[in-house]
């Protein structure tokens, strides 16, 4: 259901993960993704389990809106397990088949290649959770800001990002609107195979376009009667403020990242 994605939904909070400079919420978050893939043994993948539950426990979040995050994508994750696990041979063979075979090296693939993807998409859902789009375009726009020097436009980047994430939860709950009149009209989106279930589907593609459409006109005539014209000479009514505990968010991806290639082999 649409009512039950979460990406680009902000939860208020005074937690200590919510008082985070956007900055350091969005490099680290980068920074995890990168050495997700240091992990090559089932101790490697526990202290990162360790770590992200550590950290959606310091977000006082309920672990629900982390699952919603991974529902969505629950196909995609299964499917490429099943091709680690149908196509990687190595170590004790258990089932062969043709090209396809199950051995001990693929089922341990499957299983680091589900937990690489979920561990992503939590430390992903927690980074929009916990920030409010409008700081982390702010914090996107300072991270590029150094690629100005070859004329990159940081602060156009930043706004399209900020309005992207500003208006996924609308136009999901719009979604659910026109879904939810088209049941009343008598369609079943539920019904009959996969072509007929995505046939169902367009009947929602053009009122959404169009109001999608209307919604950017709106935008840009609000944006041109305010004035505004661009990233320079612009002052900032939010200031990015780096704190202590900031540096001790660095160090300790720093002592996790020794911890990693201490229990790699």
């Amino acid at each position: 259901m649409m009512d039950k994605l979460i990406l680009g939904r902000f939860i208020p909070g005074d937690s200590v993960v919510h008082r985070l400079d956007p900055r350091t919420k969005l490099v680290a978050s980068f920074y995890f993704i990168a050495i997700i893939f240091l992990c090559n043994n089932f101790a490697s993948f526990g202290l990162m389990l360790a770590f992200t539950f550590f950290a959606i426990l310091m977000s006082r979040i309920d672990i629900k809106f982390f699952l919603r995050g991974v529902r969505p994508l629950i196909w995609l994750i299964l499917f490429t397990v099943m091709l680690q696990v149908l196509f990687t041979r190595g170590g004790e063979e258990y089932f062969s088949w043709g090209f396809i075979a199950i051995t001990k090296y693929g089922l341990q693939n499957g299983v680091f290649i589900f937990f690489r993807f979920v561990m992503i998409i939590m430390m992903s859902t927690l980074l929009t959770l916990t920030t409010p789009p409008l700081s982390l375009a702010d914090a996107i726009e300072y991270l590029l800001k150094p690629l100005k020097v070859f004329r990159f436009p940081a602060h156009e980047v930043s706004l399209m990002l900020s309005i992207a994430l500003r208006f996924v939860p609308t136009l999901m709950d719009e979604t659910e609107k026109i879904m939810n009149a088209q049941r009343a009209r008598g369609v079943d989106f539920s019904e009959g195979n996969l072509m007929q279930k995505m046939r169902a589907i367009v009947p929602l593609l053009i009122p959404l376009f169009v109001s999608s459409f209307n919604r950017a006109e709106d935008l840009a005539t609000a944006m041109e009667a305010r004035g505004y014209q661009g990233g320079d000479g612009r002052t900032k009514y939010r200031i990015l403020q780096w704190q202590l505990v900031d540096t001790l968010v660095l160090v300790v991806f720093a002592l996790l990242t020794a911890g990693l290639f201490f229990v790699r082999v």
